[in-house]
């Protein structure tokens, strides 16, 4: 299971008549948003533009740091969307990430130092696509 992110961009701020330094954490959390593809093993799941993504990993690192981790399945209930953009939930044999963009499709099961090894290199490169757009990514904790 991995995440990938592609071609980040920025399209609302100019609108908003904001620069990335003027812009508060909600505004950026929204508004940068990267071409987000969920892949399991080799086969690519499902794929969405125009995603979310520094709100993906602003909400994942502190899924991560809470004191219940492990036991609690995420859920990014968006600020843009409807909840659910983004399932990670326990079953039997392991984690499994969804979306309600796709229902019906599931990652294959996944232990769980796999699954945070594959949402901090997610993070990672989150932060990396916000360093290119020129925005320091301090406001989504390191991975």
């Amino acid at each position: 299971m991995r995440f990938v992110c592609r071609d980040f961009g920025v399209s609302d701020l100019p609108r908003r008549g904001l620069t990335p330094s003027e812009a508060p954490l909600e505004v950026l959390l929204l508004d940068i948003d990267a071409e987000l593809t969920v892949w399991d093993d080799e086969h690519n799941l499902w794929s969405e533009e125009m995603f979310p993504v520094a709100e993906l990993a602003y909400w994942l690192m502190h899924w991560l740091r809470s004191p219940d981790v492990g036991t609690r399945d995420f859920e990014l209930d968006s600020m843009s969307a409807e909840p659910g953009l983004i399932w990670i939930v326990q079953s039997e044999e392991g984690w499994r990430v969804g979306s309600s963009l796709e229902p019906d499709v599931w990652t294959s099961p996944v232990t769980w130092d796999l699954l945070v090894a594959g949402v901090r290199q997610f993070v990672r490169s989150v932060h990396a696509g916000i360093v290119e757009l020129g925005i320091d990514p301090a406001f989504i904790p390191e991975p």
